[in-house]
């Protein structure tokens, strides 16, 4: 009765299970070809940013660590909502419509000469650190040498990438009617003890830091002295002097110092994010924004926004918005006694020669004198975002210190790199039979301008 119950097992066609193991080996073997060339996609994208990272962007590959963290977002709504996904560089809009103004800014009304009010820094009424000239000075500048920093960036490094005319490292800043203290490198190091500099900005706001590294390290003994290898921060000790990248100030699919190109910019103009959280660890802050909001129309993903649809704005317009929205984080969240808040004005360009020089059609290259004009206004200085920029730092009120170097920078056509710099894209023959073609007329050689900023920066202090 039982044996009814015990039959054979059917057996399984040859053919099938020929046909059954070539399946499975396909399938392993094209996931195995998708992984590959996933990696493969990764590395080359890598190589692209590190080879090809644009004028302004240039940042070196070690500073990817704290951008990497995920530190708790912050929002400037009263009542948040729940936070949205981070914007990255792969970060794109379902659809795109103009601003259509729903979320209001507050009015800008522009003065008639832009930070006149504001950024004084000076005790006395008769004395405008940032309103004199340049003078020659070659006994007392530059205040350190090129070779000598440790932390010089290609970018920077004139001198080492060829340029032989080092005029551009002995100009002196002289104010009309008072002077600028003598830099004391001891007597700063001192004054920051115990405690943590921050600057926040773009690639123009990197240089004033390695300034600041370069201006202090010469008195600190090399073993006072550590660099954390993955990450923008010097320690000195008992000082910790880093650099934040955020161009835009507000979250953006620009956030990362590396991986940053994209075909589009866009920003969450009503969000901080991750961004202050960072801030939020400092005791002196110093901001800078401007060269980013100058590429053309931006596009604003709001965080209210759950499907993916962008608005429009000009870059005018957008800075703005990005400009309230680190304001009102500057309202509620810096207490002046407990934190201290530097905004640095627009750094200037000089791609035009013919605006300092009629009938020439130059650019910074080969310039090697400052312009002597004063009250000279190049293109390369925005006055109407300045203005408006000028309004919404004026509601802070004491809880922002103003580094006007706009028009003091504006006189220095002679301080950009040019040809003489670290250029991370190769030079085409066509380029290199026409040096003005890609001069670098944006950022500043090192000694140099960027370390009267940091001396007005000090002087505050």
């Amino acid at each position: 009765m039982m044996q009814r119950w015990k039959r054979k097992p059917a057996k399984f066609p040859l053919i099938a299970l020929i046909f059954s193991v070539c399946i499975v080996i396909s399938i392993l073997y094209n996931e195995r070809k998708i992984h590959t060339v996933y990696e493969n996609k990764l590395q080359k994208t890598a190589e692209q940013v590190e080879e090809e990272v644009a004028v302004e962007d240039e940042v070196p590959v070690t500073q990817t660590d704290q951008e990497s963290s995920n530190p708790p977002n912050i929002s400037i709504h009263s009542n948040p909502k729940p936070v949205p996904a981070d914007l990255d560089r792969f970060t794109t809009c379902t659809s795109i419509r103009n601003y259509s103004g729903e979320r209001k800014t507050r009015k800008v009304i522009g003065l008639a000469n832009p930070f006149a009010k504001i950024g004084g820094g000076s005790s006395s009424d008769s004395c405008d650190l940032f309103s004199g000239k340049w003078v020659f000075d070659n006994t007392s500048y530059p205040l350190y040498k090129e070779s000598r920093c440790p932390y010089m960036s290609d970018q920077l490094a004139c001198n080492r990438h060829g340029r032989s005319d080092l005029m551009y490292q002995n100009w002196r800043w002289q104010p009309h009617n008072c002077n600028l203290k003598r830099l004391n490198a001891t007597e700063i190091w001192e004054k920051l003890r115990n405690k943590r500099l921050m600057f926040v900005g773009d690639s123009l706001n990197r240089g004033q830091w390695i300034s600041m590294l370069c201006l202090l390290e010469s008195v600190i003994p090399s073993d006072k002295r550590t660099i954390t290898p993955q990450a923008p921060l010097t320690v000195f000790r008992a000082v910790v002097i880093e650099f934040h990248w955020a161009p835009l100030l507000v979250e953006s699919n620009a956030g990362d110092p590396v991986n940053h190109k994209a075909d589009n910019r866009i920003i969450r103009p009503d969000t901080i994010l991750k961004h202050a959280a960072e801030w939020d660890k400092a005791d002196i802050l110093i901001f800078n924004t401007y060269l980013w909001w100058r590429q053309g129309p931006v596009k604003m993903l709001w965080s209210t926004e759950e499907n993916g649809v962008c608005e429009e704005l000009d870059g005018m317009g957008a800075m703005q918005l990005a400009m309230e929205a680190w304001a009102e984080w500057v309202a509620t969240k810096v207490d002046p006694i407990m934190k201290r808040v530097f905004f640095v004005t627009m750094s200037p360009t000089h791609m035009w020669s013919r605006e300092w020089e009629p009938g020439t059609e130059g650019n910074c290259y080969q310039q090697k004198t400052p312009i002597t004009t004063e009250a000279y206004w190049g293109s390369g200085s925005d006055l109407p975002k300045m203005r408006m920029v000028d309004t919404i730092l004026s509601r802070l009120g004491s809880k922002v210190s103003v580094l006007n170097i706009t028009q003091l920078s504006d006189y220095r056509k002679d301080g950009h790199p040019s040809v003489f710099r670290k250029f991370w894209e190769a030079v085409s023959p066509e380029q290199l039979s026409n040096p003005p073609s890609y001069s670098d007329c944006i950022h500043w050689c090192l000694p140099g301008v960027p370390d009267v900023w940091n001396e007005l920066l000090l002087q505050s202090l």
